[in-house]
């Protein structure tokens, strides 16, 4: 399976994509295709946390106050099925591998996946 759950707003996001052959790659606009229950568990099954798939850049991790309280992995979960924006981004799969976000560890991870297959 490749697939990318993305926000065609996030700059980030397409300069990711650009970056890389995406073919034969399925595409998911989180805003306008918002992930399913199904969807999220299969992440998490490859991510071992909802915790990694949660995205604290959110504006509203902050407006709801979450930075002050202390979640848990359902928390997680609920808060991700909740609203599109608190899944990190982009989520990238390939066969049965995940990478989430954006940061240079996982940037360059993705990099050596792609020059290896």
């Amino acid at each position: 399976m490749k697939k990318i759950y993305y926000l065609k707003t996030c700059d980030t996001c397409r300069r990711i994509m650009k970056s890389f052959s995406l073919d034969g790659f399925e595409f998911q606009e989180i805003k306008t295709q918002p992930i399913s229950l199904s969807q999220l568990e299969e992440l998490f099954v490859l991510s071992g946390s909802y915790e990694s798939l949660f995205s604290r850049r959110a504006k509203k991790y902050s407006s709801m106050g979450l930075k002050d309280q202390t979640l848990s992995e359902t928390d997680y979960k609920q808060l991700i099925l909740s609203d599109y924006t608190f899944l990190k981004r982009p989520v990238i799969i390939i066969d049965q591998n995940i990478f989430i976000g954006s940061d240079k560890k996982t940037l360059q991870q993705l990099k050596e996946h792609f020059l290896v297959n």
